[in-house]
């Protein structure tokens, strides 16, 4: 596999980092969007030339990539390691989440190539615990969901791969719980959240993008073929929606385990 993180990085030879790039692309995806980042422009807000910009990153691309793990950086895990009664989690929560800048040759992830991925003693827990598996993995969508909702163009980036450094690790904190909670195959659990994630973040922001729509009085001058629909409507409370959705997939999880 070929992406940012798994070219050796080379040494800077100048005093542009690459977290000054990822930071100044964010700042500028979350002022214009997607469709106005381009190298050049990027190049600009940093105060330099595009030459000193490809010596950190190849492509936009990796740009994107980049941008789009430095979201994912943005959903806390030390809290809900404990809810989890995960207690072998190493540095959740952290700023860096594994970065430790350019230089070493995954990209700066610590641990990277371990099946352990940044654990000491994965799937542990203490002695006694009986704790809810679904407080923290209600807490950790909750919290993928508000951190995308902050950067709205990553809605369109979804479809790509997400393998970055805080990404894998949210997604193999979500997998470790999801182990621990006795889930024989967590990859089917996991896809089902990470989807239903994705897809209310997608819907809110084209809807909102769209400027939003009065549906309501369509729907009920046409009572008599949307009976249902004029009663209920198709607008959404975002935030209670999406929390009243996700606790009926939990339970759903809950009873299939059972």
């Amino acid at each position: 596999m070929d992406n940012v993180w798994s070219r050796n990085q080379k040494p800077s030879r100048q005093t542009l980092t690459l977290e000054r790039i990822v930071a100044e692309a964010v700042a500028l995806l979350d002022e214009e969007g997607v469709g106005r980042l381009t190298m050049r422009r990027l190049a600009e807000r940093l105060d330099t030339g595009s030459t000193t910009l490809y010596w950190h990153v190849k492509t936009k691309d990796d740009v994107l990539d980049l941008a789009m793990d430095e979201v994912f950086r943005e959903v806390r895990l030390d809290d809900l390691a404990g809810l989890a009664g995960l207690a072998g989690w190493k540095g959740a929560g952290s700023g860096a989440a594994g970065w430790e800048g350019a230089g070493s040759g995954a990209a700066g992830w610590e641990g990277a190539g371990s099946g352990a991925a940044g654990w000491e003693g994965a799937g542990s827990r203490p002695a006694g615990w009986e704790g809810d598996w679904r407080a923290p993995v209600r807490g950790l969508m909750r919290r993928w969901r508000a951190a995308l909702l902050r950067h709205p163009w990553s809605a369109t980036l979804l479809d790509r791969p997400l393998m970055g450094p805080h990404a894998l690790r949210r997604t193999e904190f979500l997998y470790e719980t999801l182990t621990a909670a006795g889930f024989a195959v967590p990859k089917t659990a996991a896809y089902s959240l990470s989807n239903y994630v994705m897809g209310s973040v997608i819907m809110q922001v084209t809807w909102e993008r769209s400027g939003g729509t009065d549906t309501g009085v369509y729907l009920r001058e046409r009572a008599d073929r949307y009976p249902a629909l004029a009663e209920h409507g198709l607008e959404h409370d975002w935030d209670a929606t999406f929390d009243e959705g996700l606790d009926y997939l939990l339970e759903g999880m809950a009873r299939s385990r059972a």
